[in-house]
């Protein structure tokens, strides 16, 4: 390390600019502040190196002792480790695959788009007759496949929240404690005109009414809970018969989530526009605590692989036909 600048000087100055980017790093800036303290008291002086972040990487508090959580934890290390390689040139980035592959994140399910056409006609045709339960499944899924808003946050979306006029969604407190604004589509802002349209006719409408209700007994107005969203899904699932595509047990409904993310790029790739450019864009819409999270789609999804390979071939082309 640079004996003028401190490693937690380094650290406070590398989670400030993510924070200016609109990051909280609640836990990203206590784990790199254990790290600190871990190199101070190896007494560690020079550039950071490979089998230093490997050790710290092991000492994990819960002492699991598992290659899994050992990767999880030098990836968290690995992002800040390349920031500070521009000021410290010989700071040593750790590869990947040292611990193996960071556990808990397998490609999806991405939906076709007669697959989710078929879900919402399945969703539309729900008992009972004459209710608004229909409805309201029809526009969760579709919501959460035209925005890719989490389940969490289509749930709680309040009636305030939609601002029809200007196509715009407010998701507030989310999963990073973080609020943004969607734009949506004008086809969307239209299904959900007509869905607040039925939703009056069932439930006095306030600020404070949620956007999408229970039509349950009791329930009747109030938001939906997560586990009878899973649970709706889960049974149009079962009886549309979809081939699983993605590496979990199942097409889950958080797919539709992914779905968005994929077909995205999937239109830049076809646009010819650079999706680097286009990530962070991407990362603040989803709500994503860091952008690694949105660049994972590239090497996890084989739909944008395929795409990736192809443009790689299309390069090694021009630059063979340069050498003739």
């Amino acid at each position: 390390m640079n004996a003028r600048i401190g490693l937690q000087a380094r650290i406070d100055d590398y989670i400030a600019e993510r924070r200016r980017l609109g990051f909280q790093l609640h836990s990203r800036a206590t784990l790199l502040a254990g790290f600190a303290r871990f190199v101070a008291c190896r007494h560690h002086r020079g550039p950071l190196t490979i089998e230093l972040m490997a050790d710290w990487a092991r000492q994990d508090k819960w002492h699991r002792g598992t290659p899994g959580t050992w990767a999880s934890r030098l990836a968290l290390l690995r992002h800040f480790a390349r920031y500070l390689k521009q000021f410290e040139p010989d700071t040593e980035v750790p590869d990947e695959l040292i611990f193996g592959p960071v556990p808990g994140r397998v490609a999806p399910h991405i939906f076709h788009e007669d697959e989710i056409s078929s879900l919402l006609a399945a969703a539309r045709q729900l008992g009972p007759h004459g209710s608004i339960r229909p409805a309201t499944y029809e526009t969760l899924f579709g919501l959460m496949a035209s925005t890719g808003l989490r389940v969490s946050e289509a749930i709680h979306l309040r009636d305030a929240d939609v601002d029809l006029k200007h196509g715009m969604l407010t998701v507030r407190q989310t999963k990073f404690a973080k609020s943004r604004q969607l734009p949506v589509h004008p086809s969307t802002v239209d299904v959900l005109a007509r869905y607040r349209r039925q939703r009056t006719r069932c439930v006095p409408t306030t600020t404070d009414t949620p956007f999408l209700i229970s039509s349950r007994g009791r329930r009747l107005g109030q938001p939906l809970s997560d586990r009878q969203a899973h649970r709706v899904f889960n049974g149009l699932r079962d009886s549309l018969g979809w081939i699983n595509r993605g590496a979990h047990a199942a097409p889950r409904l958080h797919d539709l989530r992914h779905t968005f993310a994929v077909r995205r790029m999937v239109l830049w790739h076809a646009e010819g526009t650079d999706i680097d450019q286009m990530m962070l864009a991407l990362a603040t819409y989803m709500g994503h605590a860091e952008i690694f999270y949105t660049y994972w789609y590239l090497t996890a999804v084989p739909e944008l692989m395929a795409l990736a390979g192809g443009k790689f071939e299309r390069f090694a082309d021009l630059v063979g036909d340069g050498d003739e």
